[in-house]
């Protein structure tokens, strides 16, 4: 199960999308920022961050989670209007409060979809660099004689379509940070 950490410094928010997501994720929640970075691990898939908390802001949490080498998905909840200071933030999505809960399982459901496609696309890439060496290496009746390549083709094309279907599902932001993260691979 998807396992969301859901970070602000109001409880009562916390507790609204906790009770919001519950019945679809494995839910944590965290008041603050260093909260937020006891609570993090490599569970986690999803982060729901505020941007403007006391002490420790959601730019900052953010920050220190990459520098841990943590990559879950991450979407910036706030009530800070976006400024270009967000161009160089490692998040995957922004929405700006008040949200409602179909924004909310929105959002998290499209960046479950990210890590689903990307995991996708980087096995897709894998078979077709040993399609492609095979069919260098080895001449048409080899390989159409190898059970082992006729495996390897039927499960790239599984892979394309899954990818495909999964593209299709992303919005255009969406889309876009996924190719960002694989690039950035």
């Amino acid at each position: 199960m998807t396992r969301v950490l859901i970070v602000d410094d109001e409880p009562n928010v916390v507790e609204a999308y906790a009770l919001w997501l519950k019945n679809e994720f494995d839910i944590v929640t965290a008041t603050g920022g260093e909260e937020a970075l006891e609570a993090i691990d490599d569970t986690v898939d999803v982060v729901l961050l505020d941007r403007r908390m006391p002490t420790l802001s959601g730019d900052e949490v953010l920050e220190e989670l990459r520098d841990r080498g943590l990559d879950p998905r991450v979407a910036m909840v706030t009530a800070v209007d976006p400024n270009f200071d967000i161009v160089d933030m490692e998040f995957d999505a922004y929405l700006t409060k008040p949200v409602t809960k179909s924004d909310l399982i929105e959002t998290v459901d499209q960046l479950v979809s990210l890590d689903e496609y990307a995991a996708g696309v980087r096995e897709q890439f894998a078979l077709a660099e040993k399609r492609a060496v095979l069919e260098i290496e080895m001449t048409e009746a080899e390989l159409a004689e190898s059970d082992e390549y006729q495996e390897l083709v039927a499960e790239l094309d599984r892979i394309d379509d899954e990818t495909g279907d999964r593209a299709g599902e992303l919005s255009h932001d969406a889309f876009a940070a996924a190719v960002r993260d694989l690039v950035d691979e």
